[in-house]
């Protein structure tokens, strides 16, 4: 009676000894290509890494280049074209960044998906030209990347205050100022409202309009007009 279960358990055992037998066999006899193998994959992974990483290297210049000129918007498609890469490449790139920098992705079904870099500089000018600063600021910037790039314009009923609700500086008071303001040939868009008596915001609506010159010399308490330049983004005095 006990000699069955015996032989059952010698079955089962040879069924699992077998196989591992095998196995043994064939890593001893190729370990050595195995091994070979192994560092081969690891060897091509490493270069492959290698490769990206100094590739990279020679994007960053068009990279920040693009920041600064898109305000820290890109796309893939900017990147690609720029780079003159695929647009696979520029994805993979700019995800790299974007996870480098915390940079906000936003999908669009028109403008596709959209990466915005927020450095000092760019916050500083949209903070700058948003009035409702308080508002802004109780949002994370992830979730309201798209709106700081195109802050809203006052309403009817500020424009009208303005002139009411905004001190009156001298004729002196102007001359002075406007001397230490051009040190540099220019004023920034907060220099220019103060100058012109309205608010920042006011500034940044009327800047790229055709008639934003008269507009600005009908304000200016030295009847100047002003002109804006999209590369410095800053205002300059027209000659006359």
């Amino acid at each position: 009676m006990s000699e069955k279960p015996i032989e059952d358990n010698g079955k089962a055992f040879l069924v699992i000894l077998l196989p591992l037998s095998f196995l043994i066999i064939f890593l001893v006899a190729t370990w050595r290509i195995l091994l070979a193998v192994i560092v081969l994959v690891i060897g091509f992974k490493l270069w492959q890494e290698y490769q990206w990483q100094q590739w990279i290297r020679r994007v960053n210049p068009i990279f920040h280049q693009l920041v600064r000129e898109n305000q820290g918007r890109l796309t893939p498609m900017d990147l690609a074209i720029r780079g003159n890469f695929p647009g696979t490449t520029a994805k993979r790139y700019l995800d790299t960044k974007a996870q480098e920098f915390g940079a906000s992705i936003l999908n669009s079904e028109e403008e596709g998906q959209s990466y915005y870099f927020i450095t000092a500089s760019i916050l500083g000018n949209i903070l700058d030209s948003s009035e409702p600063v308080k508002e802004l600021s109780a949002q994370p910037i992830s979730k309201t990347a798209r709106s700081l790039l195109a802050p809203p314009p006052p309403t009817p009923q500020e424009e009208e205050l303005e002139t009411e609700s905004l001190p009156q500086p001298t004729h002196n008071e102007v001359r002075q100022t406007l001397e230490k303001q051009l040190v540099f040939g220019s004023l920034i868009q907060s220099e220019l409202a103060k100058r012109l008596n309205v608010y920042s915001s006011t500034v940044y609506k009327r800047r790229n309009d055709p008639e934003f010159p008269e507009w600005s010399r009908s304000r200016d308490p030295d009847g100047i007009a002003w002109s804006y330049s999209e590369k410095t983004k800053e205002f300059f005095p027209m000659e006359e």
